[in-house]
Parts: C-alpha cells; sequence; structure tokens
C-alpha cells in the first residue's frame, strides 16, 4: 500500500460540455468549472493534514487554448484574474504557496504582474502549494529546458533536466487526475508524470466535488506502485 500522497495532477476536463449539456453559455461552464475549484481548493488544509498533500498542479489554461474563440480565451482571462484576486484577498487565511507555471509572455501585461507579485507574496507561506498551469505545454517547457541546459555547454543527466523544468521545485506527481473520462494527457507534465498513478473519472469536471477525489485517494492506497521497476 502507498502511504502519503504528496502530489497530485488535475486535468480539469469537461466545462464546455457540461454547458452544451445543460443549454447554457460556454462561460457559464467555466464559471461552473471555476467553483468547483473553489469548492476543493477549501479542503487543501484538511487533505493536507489527513493524506499528507503538499503539492497540487492544477491544469488551468493550455498552450493549444489560445486557438480558442477570442471571445472565450478573454473570458477565461477574467476568471483567472478574478481567481488571483480572490487568492490574494485570503492569503492571510490560508497560508498557501502559488506557483505559476507556462509561458506567461503571452499575457496581458497588467495579468502577468499580477500572477508573478502572487508568487512572491506567497514565497514563504507553509501549507502547500498550489501550482497553476497557465499558457503550459509539456513540450514546450521540455523545449525552454533544454535549451537552457545547451547553453550551459555540458553533458546531460536526467537530474539536471529535472532540475530546470519549470516544475523544478515541486515534486513529481504520485497521482494525475482528468476528469470527464478523456484518457490523454493533452500535453500536461510529459516528463515529470511518467511514474504517476491516472484516474480518468467519467465526471465532468464543474460536477467533480471532494468526495470524488477522496474516492480516487482511496483507489490509489490499492494500488502497487512499481516505478517502472
Amino acid at each position: 500500500m502507498n502511504s502519503t500522497i504528496q502530489s497530485i495532477g488535475l486535468i480539469m476536463d469537461g466545462n464546455r460540455r457540461w454547458a452544451r449539456q445543460r443549454n447554457v453559455s460556454t462561460e457559464a461552464g467555466h464559471k461552473a468549472g471555476f467553483n468547483a475549484l473553489k469548492n476543493i481548493a477549501k479542503e487543501f488544509p484538511r487533505l493536507k493534514k489527513e493524506y499528507g498533500l503538499e503539492y497540487v498542479n492544477i491544469y488551468a489554461f493550455s498552450t493549444e487554448n489560445w486557438k480558442r474563440d477570442p471571445e472565450e480565451v478573454s473570458y477565461l482571462l477574467a476568471l483567472f484574474e478574478e481567481g488571483m484576486n480572490e487568492l490574494s484577498a485570503k492569503l492571510d487565511e490560508i497560508n498557501v504557496r502559488v506557483r505559476v507555471i507556462g509561458d506567461l509572455r503571452r499575457f496581458p501585461e497588467h495579468l502577468q504582474k499580477k500572477l508573478l507579485a502572487l508568487e512572491e507574496k506567497t514565497l514563504s507561506n507553509t501549507e502547500g502549494t498550489v501550482a497553476f498551469a497557465l499558457s503550459y505545454g509539456g513540450r514546450a517547457e521540455l523545449v525552454d529546458s533544454i535549451n537552457r541546459m545547451i547553453s550551459q555547454g555540458k553533458e546531460v543527466t536526467e537530474e539536471d533536466v529535472s532540475k530546470v523544468l519549470w516544475t523544478n521545485d515541486i515534486p513529481d506527481p504520485d497521482i494525475i487526475i482528468r476528469t470527464s473520462g478523456e484518457h490523454r494527457l493533452s500535453n500536461f507534465l510529459p516528463w515529470q508524470s511518467v511514474y504517476s498513478e491516472f484516474f480518468f473519472p467519467e465526471t465532468l469536471w464543474p460536477d467533480f466535488t471532494v468526495q470524488d477525489l477522496e474516492g480516487i485517494f482511496a483507489e490509489y492506497y490499492t494500488r502497487e506502485r512499481r516505478r517502472g521497476t
């Protein structure tokens, strides 16, 4: 049986399908997904205490998502900003460190500044780490890391790669969860997830609850992690 669950990855999939099933706008689906994330986030202190959960990696916006309808992208950016503002207002209560992984250069300058300021403000917080993957692509991360290692002009080891990834201070996830029943990573943490346990619940993200998450944790404890051995 596995012991603590130190790090997990969440691929929050299904907002648009949830909206279509209810004949509501795509924006309403994203808002419902945002609320689902907030409800789970409220339980982070308890999950840390009961399961040892220290790191949550959230796939919030991929490099491919920039190709969506401009109105949808604009709404998502506004939603991110709303979330960051709410999080900033509660930092004294939750004491969580915030990390942002991805290519922030594509975001509006004012949002870049807010995200970086939030990282800086929470640097010394001790009640766990929430990493938001924004404008993130696993291949882009690897290309960026490889180019930086080439510039150092030395033979590269696996350890060297891990040290230069955007997630260099975050442990590889024990668990990767993708909601909505899709069985693929979609460019999320390809290097870091090689020994992760994968779960693909059919539940669409806006309907995903902390009870669903804990059900996955219970199943995880029944698995034997071999890590390639």
